[in-house]
């Protein structure tokens, strides 16, 4: 694995984890974490978006473009994991009894 993989990955991980140790707490449900995880990756990627533009007219004439950019590797990224997890789902989701 090439440095700059490893480091994406190292950098998905360190959000997986922070997402897991939210999952602790008991008082917290998963499908609120994935929700707060979404949000915040939203507005993040709302934030870098952003940061190319010199005004909200410039980000808006390319609003619907960066949209469908982030749609579509969202997409792209989710079917990957989702065929992953089916191909390895008794691996991966064993339960400990």
């Amino acid at each position: 694995m090439s440095e700059s993989n490893k480091a994406f990955f190292d950098r998905a991980n360190a959000h997986i984890h922070l997402a897991n140790d939210h999952n602790k707490d008991p008082q917290v449900q998963a499908g609120e974490v994935s929700a707060s995880f979404m949000w915040a990756l939203a507005r993040y990627n709302a934030w870098f978006g952003a940061s190319g533009f010199n005004s909200a007219e410039e980000m808006t004439s390319r609003k619907e473009e960066m949209m469908e950019y982030y749609i579509d590797e969202y997409r792209k990224m989710l079917e990957a994991n989702m065929k992953d997890y089916i191909d390895n789902f008794d691996g991966y989701m064993k339960r400990q009894g």
